[in-house]
């Protein structure tokens, strides 16, 4: 997996509790119980991260894990 996926997955570990074997890159924020205001504090702590904006539309319970790791890779190439 990607750089980006990993520091997806390690936030996710770390500041939001979540079991690391509960992740995988076809699991989705809804498979993790995980509610859209979850994804809000997500896509905070994401862009401040990556010094970067997520749009609403990137970030919901039903968005993969991989899925916005790309979206977050996609936006790190368009800014370099």
């Amino acid at each position: 997996m990607t750089d980006v996926y990993q520091r997806v997955v390690q936030i996710l570990t770390t500041r939001f509790e979540v079991e690391p074997d509960e992740i995988g890159p076809a699991v989705t924020f809804e498979q993790l119980e995980l509610d859209s205001l979850f994804m809000v504090e997500l896509a905070l702590v994401l862009q401040k991260e990556f010094d970067l904006k997520i749009a609403d539309e990137d970030a919901t319970p039903r968005t993969t894990i991989a899925a916005l790791a790309g979206v977050i890779e996609a936006s790190l190439a368009r800014a370099a």
